[in-house]
């Protein structure tokens, strides 16, 4: 016992390295989108109500995968699901350079949807991460893999420069050379999951598990199927909340902030310094995403996923109180989505954390895609939503939105852990 003990935990730190490796690639996917998305958007489609569209398409293509991904990791293996998600993206990105060339408004929504698989694999892979994770450990594993997607998710937005370079060298616009390097970056990251994430950490714990069938092989892995499961366990009610709120937030502020930062500095969509600051923001923002999700995986641990939650959603009321009030402060309005992004992080790495926790291994995969689903759905609505209501009361009408929404799930959260 001791030694396949042994054997287990060499095999989990191998797949956290191989994964976090993954994530620095792969995480170039949405970078360039999330920081060109709503600019391109109002481009092409010639039309402020559409500034949003770009990241709702994004976030809904994330929704829409996830669960199919999950389906496919319960029959298949998180390999094969990881892989093919990156190849859709990859796809995607192509989409995208094709939009911006022949100026196409649905070309672009149809790349940024595909590209969002990319987010349904990070999403993935941090659960993936948590497969043969101790449980004292599962907290710190999860946050390592999401913290290496900083790396990649941080030089996204910044490619803008050696992507007009290359789009240059190709006789392309300028704004379509950043797609191009996060296709590369995507198809590292597919190569390093299909050679390096071996043994598939799944299989494994099938194999830990007692062999076949593999835990939750049975279950049909619908969403559904999954509300089901959550309905029955407060603490899983609780730990969806929270990562759904999070997202939302976190997205309706994130996607107005480009189109709020160009009107306020006056300048056209293809000014250099705007799109550079514009980028710079985000990155910003972007690293307080990941950058510090170690330390939270580690008070998740020390403190509780509950606990850390609920400093994660105060950080979140934080953040939009900044936004909202000093809105006409770029430099508020950047450390605004810095502490946007440090409260999406603690809430989403002890949201996830809770949720591993409380299930079964049976119960896991099936609710895991699930939560993606959910969050990443709640993301597209919220994103939908941000361009119509900064058209009728600005960008601190958003943060005021945002604002209701984090103490609405705050609430809900004691709620159910008294319940639970």
């Amino acid at each position: 016992m001791t030694s396949t003990a042994e054997a287990t935990r060499s095999i989990q730190r191998r797949m956290v390295r191989t994964l976090s490796v993954a994530q620095i690639f792969s995480g170039l996917g949405s970078g360039s989108t999330l920081a060109l998305g709503s600019i391109l958007a109002v481009e092409l489609s010639g039309s402020e109500a559409w500034a949003g569209s770009v990241n709702t398409a994004l976030t809904l293509g994330t929704a829409a995968t996830a669960i199919p991904l999950s389906r496919l990791a319960l029959r298949r293996g998180r390999r094969v699901a990881l892989t093919t998600g990156l190849a859709a993206a990859i796809a995607g990105t192509f989409l995208m350079v094709s939009a911006v060339t022949s100026g196409l408004f649905v070309l672009l929504l149809g790349g940024a949807f595909l590209v969002g698989l990319a987010s349904a694999v990070n999403l993935q892979a941090r659960f993936a991460a948590t497969d043969l994770a101790e449980p004292e450990h599962r907290g710190r594993d999860l946050s390592l893999v999401v913290w290496a997607i900083t790396i990649g998710a941080v030089a996204g937005p910044n490619m803008v420069a050696p992507g007009a370079v290359l789009a240059g060298w190709l006789a392309i616009p300028a704004s379509a050379g950043p797609f191009l390097i996060s296709a590369l970056g995507m198809v590292v990251g597919a190569a390093i999951v299909v050679l390096a994430l071996r043994p598939d950490p799944l299989l494994t714990r099938r194999a830990l598990d007692g062999g076949n069938p593999l835990p939750g092989a049975q279950r049909s892995g619908t969403w559904r199927e999954g509300w089901q499961i959550v309905r029955q366990h407060p603490s899983a009610r609780a730990a969806v909340i929270a990562v759904v709120a999070a997202h939302a937030v976190m997205v309706a502020v994130m996607s107005m902030t480009p189109l709020h930062m160009q009107h306020h500095a006056g300048h056209t969509a293809g000014n250099p310094d705007t799109i550079a600051l514009i980028g710079l923001t985000i990155s910003l923002h972007i690293a307080g995403m990941y950058a510090l999700s170690p330390l939270m995986g580690v008070l998740t641990d020390r403190l509780g996923p509950r606990t850390a939650a609920l400093a994660g959603l105060l950080t979140l009321l934080g953040a939009v109180a900044l936004t909202g009030l000093a809105s006409q402060s770029m430099g508020s309005v950047t450390v605004g989505l810095v502490l946007l992004g440090l409260g999406w992080s603690a809430t989403t790495v002890a949201g996830s954390t809770l949720l591993v926790a409380t299930l079964t291994p049976a119960e896991r995969v099936p609710v895991q895609g699930f939560s993606d689903a959910t969050m990443s759905l709640a993301g597209a609505v919220g994103s939908a939503l941000s361009g119509p209501v900064m058209g009728l009361t600005g960008y601190s009408g958003i943060s005021a939105f945002a604002a209701a929404v984090i103490a609405a799930a705050g609430v809900a959260l004691l709620r159910l852990r008294v319940r639970s």
